[in-house]
């Protein structure tokens, strides 16, 4: 892996975090209200969560 292959990925995510807010600016404001209620302990292990899916997809990727 070099460094154009770790921007690419950071490219994708950022198209990819910019999707939602550009086709649906109201849907994406109230997701992140719900999001700012979760608890710190629940907010937690929805990162955990993602972080381990995201791991899990780039083994199974990278193979």
């Amino acid at each position: 892996m070099d460094w154009s292959d770790l921007l690419a990925a950071f490219a994708l995510y950022l198209v990819i975090e910019g999707l939602l807010p550009f086709v649906s600016p109201r849907n994406w404001k109230q997701s992140v209200a719900m999001i700012a209620q979760l608890s710190d302990k629940q907010l937690r292990i929805f990162g955990l969560v993602s972080m381990l899916a995201g791991l899990m997809l780039l083994a199974f990727v990278r193979g």
